[in-house]
């Protein structure tokens, strides 16, 4: 699904977000945002998402219990392994706690990963 630049819906979904998860989120973005300067910044799949290309590379959400990061790809979890083998995750969300973001080394190795799939 191509993602639409539109940062103001991302600020409106961020707003509706309760606390401590719209801290953490706000914090995953601005990493999100300094690792990737010139990404488009929109909503896909109804949740935030930062796109090079054309394509998807990280979205992000908050759930009731817990905070969740999407690479936008069903095999970059399993592929990181033990990376982040500390981490609940589906197949295609890595979990985190409502009040502790990503480490920004995490979110850095989560879109390089996204970045070489691209490549590929």
């Amino acid at each position: 699904m191509p993602v639409v630049e539109d940062p103001g819906a991302v600020e409106q979904y961020l707003a509706s977000v309760s606390e401590p998860a719209q801290t953490t989120l706000r914090a995953l973005r601005q990493t999100l945002r300094e690792l990737m300067p010139d990404a488009i910044e929109g909503m896909s799949y109804a949740m935030p998402c930062f796109a090079e290309n054309g394509q998807p590379v990280a979205g992000y959400f908050a759930w009731k219990k817990h905070c969740s990061y999407y690479p936008h790809s069903g095999s970059i979890l399993s592929a990181l392994g033990e990376r982040v083998a500390g981490y609940n995750q589906t197949r295609a969300a890595l979990h985190f706690p409502l009040d502790e973001p990503l480490a920004p080394d995490i979110v850095a190795m989560l879109v390089e990963a996204k970045r070489e799939q691209l490549a590929g």
